[in-house]
């Protein structure tokens, strides 16, 4: 099928040849040079010499041209996240029928398929958008298992080891980014600084191809350039120096990352005055942070997706902002909701799982695990997730993303986990800032408290050993909780504080 992100670059090209379409440090490539990459890119990814291609890759032109190129030579493509562990790399490889991989890092790759015995048949070295590439063929594993109609794979995080191969159609993401352009008003002038790994669905869509569609201009710098390291890694000053150099319009961050932003402006940093949209979404935003951003002159807007869905089906725009809600659905959704509050989604949603039996998931709607509602002016607000509310032994349910977002708002919290299933009061688990006293995190409990009713309180608390993070398998890539490995290592310790209570009481 014709792309619309292709037929824009195209329009572009002849329109404004000479303007800027992506940078880097010293590589920038103009809407003229950068259809000519494509198309000499996409002589490499013929259908006869690639059915699926790996991309591990750093944020760069070379990233873009090569997922641009995919799109063209009508090849399936598979940004690897160079957050994840060597296991989940190899486990996606193999998943999603990867035979042709191309890199960056060829010296870890190649050891990493080593390990696991997976043979190199031939490598290929070339230069691209001002970067070197190698390129491996891989024995053949078997047929490939992908949907028909596969444009891109995008792998979740999920709440356990192994990620999922969301399939998607070229169709489905396009469609995703016709609505930003429009929602989010979009225009040449833009300059959109990516800050999250674009292997990531929602900075893809966000940062690559809206911005592409509406001739602005993108910068792509690796991950320690805008002070990311790892999954949870963050150098707050390297990340505000990397906005204010690239006079940055447009920004798509996570909570945490707009949390930096908001403490360095509190602590007197100047914020650029460039920034008129900035996304914020993954993972649940306090009510309290985003009066925070609003305070230092953020122009912050809440969205909701799932990768299920093509990424964002809801945001807050311009022309239609409510604060405390993820916006009003995109023109393409439709959504209703399940009697027990589940919200469902229709528009966009994907073709199935790598490797899973197909299914007309396309024709359907689809259960996000998030309960919510609609209000009468059509906005969305969210719940949380369905699986995760707990209900107390006085038989109330318990949202902990509620809880824990307005915890974690705070300077001195860094990261909050509720517990209190079957139990008459809930329990926190804190990973403190540095330097946060006990008092200091007292102080945090009881004014968030008094804002909360009685049976979602805070009413006890323990600290934590280490921060949830990737490497102790209590965060995922995604900055989202893993609740069952937290309450692991902790379950004892918060059995004992009930413990401690009940022997008070008796």
């Amino acid at each position: 099928m014709a792309s619309q992100i292709l037929a824009a670059i195209a329009r572009h090209a002849a329109q404004q040849p000479e303007a800027i379409a992506m940078q880097e440090s010293a590589t920038a490539l103009s809407y003229a040079e950068l259809a000519t990459e494509i198309v000499r890119m996409q002589k490499r990814l013929v259908p006869e010499s690639a059915h699926v291609i790996g991309l591990a890759v750093e944020n760069s032109p070379a990233w873009a041209v090569i997922d641009l190129a995919a799109i063209a030579a009508g090849v399936p493509v598979v940004p690897l996240p160079g957050f994840f562990s060597a296991e989940q790399t190899l486990h996606a490889i193999g998943n999603a029928g990867i035979n042709k991989l191309i890199t960056d890092q060829p010296i870890v790759m190649e050891n990493l398929l080593e390990t696991q015995g997976r043979a190199v048949s031939a490598r290929q070295r070339y230069q691209l958008a001002g970067r070197w590439l190698t390129q491996f063929t891989l024995a053949e594993i078997g047929e490939c298992r992908l949907p028909p109609g596969t444009a891109k794979v995008t792998y979740t995080s999920g709440t356990t080891g192994q990620p999922k191969g969301v399939c998607l159609s070229l169709a489905a993401i396009e469609q995703v980014a016709q609505s930003l352009l429009q929602v989010t008003e979009a225009g040449s002038a833009d300059r959109h600084l990516s800050i999250l790994p674009l292997s990531t669905l929602l900075e893809n869509i966000a940062g690559l191809y809206v911005p592409l569609m509406a001739g602005a201009r993108c910068t792509l710098l690796p991950s320690q350039r805008v002070g990311l390291s790892g999954a949870t890694g963050l150098d707050p000053l390297q990340l505000l120096e990397s906005i204010q150099h690239s006079q940055a319009t447009t920004l798509v961050l996570t909570p945490e990352l707009l949390k930096a932003l908001v403490m360095l402006a509190e602590a007197g940093h100047a914020l650029p005055d460039s920034l008129r949209f900035v996304a914020v979404g993954g993972a649940t935003v306090s009510l309290a942070l985003l009066d925070r951003a609003a305070a230092v002159g953020l122009p912050v807007f809440e969205g909701y997706g799932l990768s299920e869905c093509s990424s964002v089906f809801a945001v807050n725009s311009p022309k239609a902002h409510l604060t405390g809600s993820v916006g009003k659905p995109l023109p393409h959704v439709v959504l209703k909701f399940a009697e027990d509050g589940e919200i469902l989604v229709s528009g966009s949603t994907m073709l199935g799982y790598t490797g899973a039996d197909l299914a007309d998931y396309g024709n359907r709607f689809w259960p996000t695990g998030d309960t919510g509602y609609l209000d009468e002016a059509g906005y969305l607000y969210i719940n949380g997730r369905k699986k995760n509310i707990f209900i107390t032994s006085f038989g109330r349910n318990v949202s902990p993303e509620w809880v824990e977002s307005q915890l974690a708002q705070s300077p001195a919290i860094a990261q909050a986990a509720l517990f209190g299933e079957a139990r008459p009061w809930n329990t926190a688990v804190i990973v403190p800032s540095a330097h946060a006293s006990m008092e200091d995190i007292d102080a945090v409990i009881n004014t968030v408290n008094a804002g909360l009713p009685d049976y979602a309180k805070v009413r006890r608390w323990l600290r934590a050993d280490a921060p949830f993070s990737g490497k102790n398998q209590q965060l995922t890539p995604n900055f989202r909780l893993r609740r069952d490995a937290i309450w692991q290592a902790y379950a004892n310790r918060i059995n004992h504080l009930y413990e401690e209570s009940a022997d008070v009481c008796l």
